[in-house]
């Protein structure tokens, strides 16, 4: 009986194993086949029904379970697998990166790892922590792991990209320019070209003599070198960093720093010599030196009471190493003495004024001028001279001034005269010093009437017009000889522009019937010695401007005039016909007649 009732139970626990062992088998089969499980899973319970309740082998009875009873099973969320990279997912070579595959919830002690790159086929790793050192190019990719615990199915992780981008050189820029001058402001500035990172830190050295020693006071993206001075002169290098790995070290850049002040030259195109109307450019130059410069253009006034210069700002621009001022259409206002300048930096270094430059504007002056006696341009030495400014408005303080030597300089006169309306300064013996250029100045320093005065030593000079000579009109020219006593008989070869205008066989004068712009430019003349004179510029003054004026002075003089030749006429008619002598009472009453018809 025991023996049927132990077959009996024999029998039921069989039946009950064979009823579970399709389940059982199954969680194995997917297990080793790699089969995914839902999510969420229903965990069989290996707990007995009933305590002590187990077969002849000390197995536990299984049990069929219900999904639907909750009493009887363990429900557990399953774990997910997450991949962080550590320090980051853009690199660069060089660096060290650490993937690790973490496990998302708990309950589980012993897992499996595998690492796997751009759904290769091949394991790269099994560990939990996957270590890639001095990593390059070709490790850039997208990983992924697959983590799994024992006997339970494996789960996969997210996929993660790694970018490894090529080890950066920063590049050096400089501001305001490489050659650089005592007491200026310089920056450098380290820039690297990456996809964005914001977290670099900055270092910067100066080699000295083959020693390359860092500058402790440089440490972000810029430098900055404050009243820099000539033991500045090195090259400059800088580097980048990014949490542990080092960019290269950028190409040296040489600072050249000059112990002098910068130079200023300003020039003048096409000349000098201007009539109005004429364009003409002012160019500011810094030598050596290439860029970064903010020019200014000043008119020099001479302030004689406190014997200074007074520098007028006229105009600025921006430029590179060379400014340009330009003048499109020039009137008698623009007669002056020019000067430049050159900025630039933070704080603002300022260059030395440059020298002067001269324009001269030669125009129709009717109200002041100037008078020559000579009444020629150029002028023997030791010879006297005569400058007379004559006011025309009846005004007075006009005197006559000079720039010579460049330098704004009074009349030097020997014989200083001033006598109403009229100032006379008078050179009793001229001196090479003397050349320069006069003109009659205003007292609240406005100036008219600019007139080129050359004194030369040698024997020879060009006696030519002092004044602009108007379109259409004669121009004569004459070589002079100091001490000749017959110019008449004088071979001379007139010059303009260094070119041959005419061989003088007999006679010293030479002649151009009517004058045209064409004549302008600068003449001079040689004997048949060779001698030279001196150089004269020769202006040629349109005269469309004076025959409008004339015109215009015709019109307005006619319109003025007219109305009182009108109302004198009639009233000479009239008192002629008041005159006719009266001879009857018959002839009177006619004369009524007739003038009311007139008047009808």
């Amino acid at each position: 009986m025991d023996n049927r009732g132990s077959k009996k139970k024999k029998g039921g626990a069989e039946k009950i194993r064979e009823k579970k062992s399709p389940s059982f088998s199954l969680f194995f089969t997917g297990l080793i086949s790699n089969i995914l499980f839902k999510e969420t899973e229903a965990w069989y319970s290996t707990t007995p029904t009933h305590p002590g309740n187990t077969n002849h082998t000390g197995w536990p009875s299984w049990t069929t379970l219900s999904p639907n009873i909750s009493s009887e099973l363990t429900t557990a969320e399953r774990p997910t697998l997450n991949v962080s990279v550590w320090p980051d997912d853009h690199v660069y070579s060089g660096e060290t990166v650490y993937l690790t595959c973490g496990v998302n919830g708990g309950g589980v002690y012993s897992w499996q790892y595998s690492w796997y790159k751009d759904s290769s086929l091949y394991n790269i790793s099994d560990l939990q922590y996957y270590t890639i050192r001095f990593i390059n190019e070709s490790d850039t990719g997208n990983y992924t792991c697959i983590g799994s615990e024992t006997y339970r199915p494996h789960n996969i992780s997210n996929t993660v990209t790694l970018t490894v981008s090529e080890s950066l050189k920063p590049v050096v820029s400089v501001d305001p320019d490489k050659q650089l001058f005592r007491g200026e402001t310089v920056t450098l500035r380290c820039d690297i070209q990456d996809t964005g990172d914001t977290e670099w830190t900055y270092s910067w050295t100066v080699e000295k003599t083959n020693n390359r020693n860092i500058i402790p006071q440089c440490n972000t993206q810029e430098c900055k070198i404050n009243n820099i001075q000539y033991h500045h002169s090195d090259k400059y290098t800088c580097r980048g960093k990014i949490r542990e790995q080092n960019t290269e070290m950028s190409d040296a850049v040489t600072l050249t720093v000059s112990s002098d002040k910068p130079q200023t030259v300003l020039s003048v195109s096409p000349q000098q010599w201007l009539t109005e109307g004429d364009s003409v450019t002012l160019m500011c130059e810094v030598i050596s030196s290439s860029s970064g410069w903010t020019f200014s253009w000043f008119i020099v006034k001479r302030l004689y009471s406190v014997n200074k210069y007074d520098y007028q700002l006229v105009s600025d621009s921006s430029g590179g190493s060379k400014g340009i001022f330009t003048v499109n259409s020039v009137t008698v206002k623009h007669t002056g003495v020019y000067s430049c300048r050159a900025t630039r930096g933070d704080p603002v270094y300022y260059t030395d004024y440059s020298n002067t430059q001269t324009l001269w504007i030669t125009g129709v002056s009717p109200s002041v001028s100037l008078i020559i006696r000579p009444n020629r341009s150029q002028h023997f030495s030791s010879e006297s001279l005569s400058l007379s400014c004559e006011d025309h408005n009846n005004s007075t303080g006009w005197t006559v001034r000079r720039y010579t030597e460049d330098k704004l300089k009074p009349c030097p006169s020997s014989d200083w005269r001033s006598t109403g309306t009229t100032s006379t300064c008078t050179i009793r013996s001229l001196n090479t010093s003397d050349t320069g250029v006069y003109w009659c100045q205003s007292e609240s320093g406005e100036i008219l009437h600019p007139v080129n005065i050359s004194v030369h030593y040698d024997d020879v000079i060009l006696d030519s017009p002092v004044d602009p000579v108007t379109e259409g009109d004669p121009l004569t020219l004459r070589c002079l000889l100091y001490g000749y006593k017959n110019p008449s008989d004088l071979r001379a070869t007139v010059y303009k522009d260094g070119s041959v205008v005419q061989h003088q066989t007999t006679g010293d004068m030479m002649i151009i019937p009517t004058v045209s712009k064409s004549h302008e430019g600068f003449y001079y003349c040689k004997d048949p010695w060779r001698r030279a004179s001196l150089k004269s510029w020769i202006s040629v003054r349109g005269e469309t401007a004076q025959v409008k004026m004339s015109g215009l002075k015709i019109f307005t003089f006619l319109l003025a005039v007219c109305p009182y030749l009108i109302a004198t006429a009639m009233l000479v008619f009239k008192c002629y016909r008041l005159r006719v002598p009266h001879s009857s009472v018959e002839d009177q009453l006619q004369y009524a007649v007739r003038e009311d018809e007139t008047s009808i």
